[in-house]
């Protein structure tokens, strides 16, 4: 990997990090970027968010948009993907007899949203079993056996959090839009790991957040919604948007865009991080990224005599499971990984299988992996 890419990371040089999947890690240029519009707001608070916040959102947006390849007006700023979540579930009138249909590898805060959701309207989240090594075609096929009449929305992870698995979002939103069943897709893992093209993909609803793989500053995500399903959406926090003095030419706007006084300067960075990703030549430093994990999750199966998460390597990117041998006590696994030897990696159960979750950005080397595959830890676990 290239050092200067590292240097421009603060770090900590003493650890071992292979967890940017659970918050990411920000780029010097780009945190400094953030820190100046700050300052920016507290030389004269009153002319940034009464008279130039608009604007500034708007641009913001637009550099958004033009990276997600879509209208930045069906695009707005939240603090984190879980947000987007809850504003969509919150918005959509389901009603006792309807069903929300989903896999067993969603992120546990959206399992959470969808079954508080359910509680409080009455409807049902129904989750549907996808094994292991599980190609896309059989994918899509175990997740339409789940799909009946009582079925109005669809829920499914770009890429999967605890198992890092890329589904196949096109392929779902094309059936279930000819069956007239809205999309949700949650991309937290997606922008910046994977190429995303939301006119591509033609989702009802998108989340993702920023500040993970693209590498903006933390409490920076975005909500997609289609121009056919933004009447349909209501406010999370009801504020000055609502009932606006001056609306926009969008209320899907007004409503999600404009809730009080909150940090911009995170929304403001967007550019600076996509400008980032630009000048470091990030689609390089994704395919050297994805060879150093597929290396990887070769040396751990070696080791540990496990079969592969995946049916192939194209179905991760960045970010992978493998698997560990059963009985494996994740929290006792990655707290040793930890205290004798720096490695900040995940370790957890799935469906009773423990997988050690390994994330390799532009800031990581083969020499990482070597530190993992030689932890005298990883040899008392082999099968």
């Amino acid at each position: 990997m290239n050092p200067d890419i590292k240097k421009q990371f603060l770090l900590d040089k003493n650890v071992t990090f292979l967890n940017h999947g659970s918050f990411g890690a920000c780029p010097i240029p780009v945190l400094e970027r953030c820190q100046e519009w700050q300052r920016e707001v507290e030389r004269q608070p009153v002319e940034f968010f009464q008279r130039r916040a608009p604007s500034l959102l708007n641009g913001a947006r637009a550099a958004l948009g033009a990276f997600l390849k879509v209208n930045h007006r069906d695009v707005v700023y939240v603090s984190n993907a879980t947000t987007g979540m809850n504003i969509i579930a919150n918005s959509l009138s389901l009603k006792e007899g309807d069903e929300v249909l989903a896999t067993d590898h969603e992120y546990g805060a959206v399992d959470r949203t969808w079954r508080f959701w359910g509680k409080e309207r009455g409807f049902t989240y129904k989750q549907v079993a996808i094994p292991l090594a599980t190609s896309r075609e059989e994918m899509l096929e175990l997740l339409w056996k789940g799909v009946s009449k009582k079925t109005k929305v669809i829920s499914v992870s770009h890429i999967s959090s605890p198992t890092a698995t890329i589904f196949p979002v096109e392929e779902i939103c094309r059936r279930a839009r000819a069956e007239g069943i809205i999309t949700v897709i949650d991309g937290a893992h997606a922008p910046g790991q994977i190429e995303l093209n939301l006119n591509q993909i033609e989702p009802d609803f998108y989340v993702g957040n920023l500040h993970k793989w693209l590498c903006a500053p933390k409490g920076c995500a975005f909500l997609y919604a289609d121009k056919r399903v933004q009447k349909f959406v209501k406010p999370l926090v009801v504020s000055w948007g609502y009932e606006a003095i001056e609306p926009s030419e969008s209320i899907f706007l007004d409503y999600l865009e404009y809730i009080g006084t909150r940090d911009l300067a995170p929304f403001l960075t967007t550019s600076a991080a996509i400008e980032f990703l630009e000048r470091n030549n990030w689609e390089k430093v994704r395919q050297d990224c994805h060879q150093i994990l597929i290396d990887c999750e070769r040396e751990v199966r070696k080791i540990t005599g496990m079969p592969s998460v995946y049916d192939n390597p194209d179905r991760f990117s960045q970010m992978a499971a493998i698997r560990l041998p059963l009985g494996v006590d994740p929290f006792s696994f990655k707290e040793q990984l930890w205290q004798e030897f720096k490695i900040e990696v995940p370790v957890y159960l799935w469906n009773n299988q423990p997988l050690i979750r390994v994330s390799i950005q532009g800031y990581n080397s083969p020499a990482d992996i070597h530190k993992l595959v030689s932890a005298p830890i990883l040899f008392r676990q082999e099968h």
